[in-house]
């Protein structure tokens, strides 16, 4: 029977059985994300299956650490719980297949996701069955398919490195500080010191002494210009001189009450200003901070929807950028070239410069893909806006005209620089005006600080006499070094060498969710919560929270990944010692018990009168009676919208579900039964008057909630 069975599979490949009936074998292709099934399966046509894994398949457990300490760090993989009929179809479908193809994301974590898919399928790793696709197109796909290789084992064990590091922190230090502070919180190799730099920061700040200094700014004017222009005093032709007190400041001022205001030099150039690079997942990360005030997470999360695949007409399912997970600023030749059709048939050829801006990756980059750009250069946001949500539309539109600019020529400024002056003292003027806005035409990038302002300066010649519309001293102080942003503290994280770009989202909303930070406006500060425990940690795990030391373990782990270094010699280097800290902390501590006094809110227990506190759960913050144990009253905190119910005219107020979902409520509930999981506007509908709701998603609106209404608009209108 055997045989028999062998010889049936030979005919069934072969294409015919009883030699009539021929049967062809499909291919099989494993993807990450279902959305993109549709796209890839267009470009790979008939005889190519495409399912998806719908993430991780095999992965360490999470109620316990998984890893054998005992047996040289062995981790214990199992399959991810309620993965069984995913796992199930999978088998079913590669068993039918002819050739199995891992086509997971081009990372390092999609590297691992195959390797696992082929443990559980039975795949050989000697077999080129792994394919990459930087862009879901039909160019990235079938280049994709063209060159098949066999599974990155480096990649694997830079991944598991990371993921065994990250347990025997994470599942070690985390109950040592439920034990030391308080239940529920975390520890982790990169979370932990984006916290210390939050929290260095602020007493940065706090350590801060503003020390004052004045300027003596003047207002001139030609005797043939209606606009004067600022000057601010320097010193002397000789050297500069600071003003510290206002007594320096009237004193300057009282000698210079007579004085001429003569035109000394004028010096004339011209400057270059060249266009910024095309963006890597940080740089991304930080100008949607910045222009959009998109978080990190949110972000991501859109990226990944341009990079699966949009549905556009005409062109169906399309991925509408390259993979945006970078630190690479390399662009294909392809590219290159319909960026430049792009500005010469819009711009002219004067916006192309001479030779191709090449835009250097950083020496420890990993250069694995491109820079993040459209993957139809061609296609302009503008062209499909409506097949976008507002999100999707503001994020490709940011990273398409990143691109484009990227690609233009330098501007051009004419600068002016002047002295003049008066008495024995020396005040300079500056000032530029555009020659050629090249670039600039289509996008400038954002900054953290404040902008370079354009001021132009009227004619001026050597010995001019200028008028002095006004003359002043003014105070200053100096100012502490600012907080940090989302953009910032991404930029400090890349800077500091802390993670890599894939773990910059997760670990800010990490940090978020633990309530070590907050956010104050755009700011990052830390909780009383982070201070505390980054206290801890670096009185007894200084190297955990240490910038340099963790920088240099991200070496590590990267010459793991270069295949220069085995993986669990890095582990085995680095636990020696943490076990030992450990050890010695719970000696150090031993049943001691670090207090955090809880926030006191002014409102009153209803129970008992007492005042209640911040509580901070599992799902978030919520009120408690500060007479807990006798007390136990608990109740969620209510935020206000600009809301008022549909139903009986009451607030609408923003409450959170038992998983930590946001949801929209009446305040009179459950006596009137309002909610929804939507967000009113403040906008009253044109209608009835009623208070409308924003839904979000590819299907978004604006509507209002009244049954016999019916007003609705889209997202765009």
């Amino acid at each position: 029977m055997p045989e028999q069975n062998d010889c049936r599979i030979s005919e069934r490949r072969s294409g015919a059985v009883d030699g009539r009936l021929k049967i062809r074998m499909s291919n099989l292709v494993i993807v990450e994300s279902p959305t993109k099934i549709k796209g890839i399966k267009k470009y790979l046509g008939k005889n190519y299956e495409v399912v998806a894994t719908k993430g991780h398949i095999r992965d360490l457990p999470k109620s316990k650490i998984g890893i054998d300490i005992e047996h040289d760090f062995e981790p214990k993989y199992i399959n991810v719980i309620g993965k069984g009929d995913v796992i199930k179809e999978l088998k079913k479908e590669a068993k039918k297949s002819e050739k199995v193809y891992l086509a997971t994301d081009p990372d390092r974590e999609g590297e691992a996701i195959s390797w696992h898919l082929a443990h559980i399928l039975g795949l050989s790793l000697d077999d080129a069955n792994r394919v990459t696709f930087n862009e879901i197109t039909k160019s990235g796909v079938k280049a994709g398919m063209k060159h098949p290789r066999k599974i990155d084992q480096d990649l694997v064990d830079a991944q598991q490195a990371r993921r065994v590091l990250d347990r025997l922190v994470g599942y070690q230090l985390s109950p040592f500080l439920w034990r030391k502070v308080r239940s529920g919180l975390s520890a982790g190799r990169v979370q932990s010191v984006a916290v210390r730099l939050v929290v260095d920061r602020e007493e940065e700040i706090r350590a801060f002494v503003p020390e004052e200094y004045w300027t003596v700014d003047a207002l001139l004017n030609t005797k043939d210009s209606k606009k004067p222009f600022p000057a601010r005093f320097y010193g002397t032709e000789k050297k500069k001189l600071e003003i510290k007190t206002k007594e320096e400041s009237d004193r300057i001022l009282a000698e210079l009450e007579h004085a001429d205001f003569v035109v000394k030099g004028v010096k004339k150039g011209v400057r270059k200003k060249s266009p910024a690079a095309p963006f890597t997942t940080s740089t991304m990360q930080q100008e949607a901070a910045r222009k959009l005030s998109f978080q990190a997470k949110r972000t991501m999360k859109v990226a990944q929807e341009l990079y699966e695949g949009i549905s556009l007409p005409k062109l169906g399912t399309v991925g509408l950028i390259t993979y945006m997970r970078t630190d690479s600023l390399r662009i294909s030749d392809e590219a290159r070239e319909a960026a430049n059709q792009y500005i010469r048939s819009v711009y002219g050829d004067r916006y192309l410069p001479e030779t191709p801006n090449i835009y250097k990756t950083k020496s420890n980059a990993q250069d694995a893909h491109e820079a993040i750009r459209p993957t139809m250069p061609e296609l302009a946001p503008s062209q499909i806006k409506d097949s976008l949500t507002a999100e999707q539309f503001k994020l490709y539109k940011l990273i398409w005209e990143r691109f484009i600019a990227s690609q233009m020529s330098a501007a051009v400024l004419d600068t002016v620089s002047v002295d003049i002056g008066a008495a024995k003292y020396l005040f300079k003027a500056s000032g530029y005006t555009v020659r050629f806005d090249g670039y600039t035409v289509l996008y400038e990038e954002g900054k953290d600080g404040e902008s370079e302002k354009q001021v132009s300066l009227p004619p001026l010649e050597k010995d001019d006499l200028l008028t002095v519309v006004s003359l002043l001293g003014n105070q200053h102080f100096t100012q502490p070094p600012a907080r940090y942003t989302e953009a910032t503290l991404i930029k400090a994280l890349e800077e500091n060498g802390i993670g890599r770009p894939s773990t910059y989202a997760p670990t800010i909303s990490t940090i978020m969710a633990r309530n070590y930070v907050k956010r104050e406006a755009k700011q990052i500060v830390p909780t009383e919560l982070g201070e505390v425990v980054t206290k801890l940690m670096e009185d007894h795990f200084s190297d955990i929270v240490d910038v340099k030391f963790t920088a240099n373990m991200e070496q590590e782990l990267d010459r793991v990944e270069e295949g220069k270094m085995k993986w669990k010699d890095t582990i085995r280097e680095f636990y020696g010692g943490f076990s030992q800290t450990l050890k010695k902390a719970e000696q150090e501590l031993g049943n001691d018990k670090i207090d955090i006094p809880d926030e006191v809110t002014d409102i009153d227990c209803e129970l008992c009168g007492r005042k209640m506190v911040v509580k901070m759960g599992r799902y978030g913050k919520f009120l408690a009676c500060s007479g807990y144990p006798e007390c136990k009253n608990t109740k969620p905190i209510v935020v206000e919208t600009k809301g008022f119910c549909p139903l009986c005219g009451g607030k609408i107020l923003e409450k959170k579900s038992k998983k930590g979902k946001k949801y929209f409520g009446c305040e009179h509930n459950p006596k009137c039964g309002f909610m929804s999981w939507d967000e009113p506007t403040g906008e009253k509908c044109p209608n009835c008057g009623s208070s409308l709701l924003r839904k979000n998603g590819r299907a978004g609106k604006i509507y209002c909630p009244k049954e016999d209404c019916g007003y609705e608009r889209g997202l765009k209108d």
